[in-house]
């Protein structure tokens, strides 16, 4: 366990340097280490310079979800949005929202239900690469956001994917780890199967789909 001083340094030491911030590929010990709970180690500043800087990197990337380890920073700390447009087909395939600006502080979820759903993710961390995954379609999250306020709340399709896939960072775990290999997209090819769901996918390259 970190001391607050050895975080609050190495925090400085990230926003010492360029922004967006360099994110972190697979490989790095940093992305398969639990992350540290956040408990106060920053000041108010701080934090807010950091969460900033994050967001700054999550768009630049272009991303919808960015976790500290992601940049170097072994610290229980997501920040997400989407709010990139998407057509009608697609929102409506992906059961994709639009997800305002948050700060992820210590989160967990549970499945709520037991229908999975596949969709085709990436990581910024994994540059490039896509691959379908499996997730929960409704899951219930608990955290806190970066006033210390408690978040209890029921989250449901894409924005649902979205928490899980960040909250999976600060446990050490990639999405990989637990996608349909099959399905793997090479960088040139990404776009490929960009339909709105990954059937056609999944019939060409042989792999199956969740069924609930």
């Amino acid at each position: 366990m970190s001391s607050a001083t050895e975080v609050r340094d190495r925090v400085e030491e990230l926003l010492s340097g360029p922004r967006p911030m360099t994110i972190v590929q697979a490989g790095d010990p940093v992305l398969r280490a639990v992350a540290e709970p956040y408990d106060g180690q920053l000041d108010e500043g701080l934090l807010a310079e950091l969460l900033m800087a994050m967001r700054t990197t999550m768009h630049a990337a272009p991303g919808v979800g960015l976790a500290a380890p992601q940049v170097g920073l072994g610290l229980a700390l997501a920040v997400v949005e989407d709010q990139w447009p998407v057509d009608e087909e697609t929102a409506t395939a992906r059961e994709r929202t639009p997800v305002p600006f948050r700060v992820l502080v210590n989160p967990r979820y549970e499945a709520v239900g037991d229908d999975r759903v596949g969709h085709y993710e990436g990581c910024l961390s994994v540059d490039g690469w896509q691959a379908v995954r499996s997730r929960w379609r409704t899951i219930r999250l608990r955290c806190q956001d970066e006033l210390g306020t408690e978040v209890d709340e029921v989250l449901h399709g894409w924005p649902a994917r979205i928490v899980q896939h960040e909250t999976d960072h600060l446990l050490g775990r990639l999405y990989v780890d637990h996608a349909e290999m099959r399905s793997l997209v090479a960088p040139p090819n990404g776009l490929r199967w960009s339909d709105a769901t990954p059937h056609r996918a999944a019939q060409a390259l042989g792999f199956d789909l969740p069924q609930g």
